[in-house]
């Protein structure tokens, strides 16, 4: 059955969105969040929305669907130096059965794929900006590398958003 409400959402939502996941709870796993916090800070063009995706992915998925663009800030494991920034797209990424680059319970492409079953289909275009997290203990302040990454990654998406594109994986 579909949801009359959502397909309204859905006609209503901004274009292009900037999603920022992760655990503010854990420091630096929560760098996506804290991107978003910055970005609210700042004059974005038309057409954007962000959201503060926290941990909840599975409950995003309608929020993916139907999008022009589809920006994504969230904390990656890749194995380099803390505060190391990235820029991936879906095509970047081997489908992992649930593995993804996201260190929270369901990866990017499971969510891509689930929105790719809904009425309005996944984002068109999807990029992935993943900073290296140096600390995942409890607590809410970022490790130094990260919070220094925090303002790159947010021009970073402020150039995705109309500046001109960011080049090459390591940012």
């Amino acid at each position: 059955m579909v949801d009359g409400n959502r397909l309204a959402d859905a006609a209503n939502r901004s274009p292009i969105l900037v999603l920022g996941v992760g655990n503010i709870l854990l420091r630096d796993e929560g760098v996506g969040v804290r991107v978003i916090e910055a970005l609210r800070e700042m004059p974005l063009p038309e057409g954007v929305e962000l959201l503060d995706g926290g941990t909840a992915a599975l409950d995003l998925v309608h929020s993916l669907a139907g999008r022009r663009k589809l920006i994504v800030v969230d904390a990656v494991q890749a194995g380099q130096e803390p505060g190391a920034v990235f820029r991936f797209t879906p095509d970047d990424l081997s489908w992992g059965g649930g593995e993804g680059l996201s260190l929270h319970q369901m990866g990017l492409l499971d969510g891509l794929a689930m929105a790719d079953l809904l009425a309005d289909g996944p984002p068109r275009e999807v990029v992935v900006f993943g900073v290296q997290p140096g600390e995942l203990g409890w607590g809410l302040d970022l490790s130094p590398a990260v919070a220094a990454a925090v303002s790159r990654v947010v021009r970073l998406v402020l150039d995705e958003l109309g500046a001109g594109p960011a080049v090459g994986r390591l940012c």
